[in-house]
């Protein structure tokens, strides 16, 4: 397992139990700390797994609503909170962390997703994520478009 996914995993623990305890946004960092002292003693890259988890209490709000856009047959109370822990892992990488490529922000929720979910959670992470893409290249297109028309 390479760093950047076991970063992903503990990120992804750290906020189940953040989210199943509804702690406060300030304990997330402490929770990501004891995960990864627990879970990959010895990673390298801890700082990522604290980024990640750090930035999806930090946009909460705005990730909750774009679930609750692109998954409009869900209400964010009923969504098992492994799956909606991993999409917004997912949301994080994919709308706010331009380093990570946006397929492979995809993949590794739905990697996520197929070993900490249910059986149909890779296809509604695949799903919800792949709509909140789809527009994010419409939107990209048309700036082009906008941009070239302004010439």
């Amino acid at each position: 397992m390479s760093n950047r996914h076991l970063s992903r995993s503990i990120a992804m623990q750290s906020l189940f139990e953040w989210d199943f305890n509804n702690q406060p946004q300030g304990k997330i960092e402490e929770i990501v700390n004891h995960n990864l002292q627990e879970f990959a003693p010895g990673l390298e890259d801890d700082g990522f797994a604290k980024d990640l988890a750090k930035k999806v209490v930090e946009n909460l709000v705005k990730i909750d609503k774009m679930i609750v856009k692109y998954a409009p047959e869900w209400p964010l109370e009923q969504i098992t909170l492994v799956d909606r822990n991993i999409l917004r892992l997912g949301i994080v990488e994919l709308r706010f962390d331009e380093t990570v490529p946006s397929k492979v922000a995809i993949n590794e929720a739905i990697e996520l997703a197929k070993t900490f979910g249910g059986d149909a959670s890779g296809k509604f992470v695949n799903g919800v994520l792949g709509a909140i893409y789809r527009e994010m290249a419409d939107k990209k297109e048309l700036k082009k478009i906008d941009a070239e028309y302004k010439k």
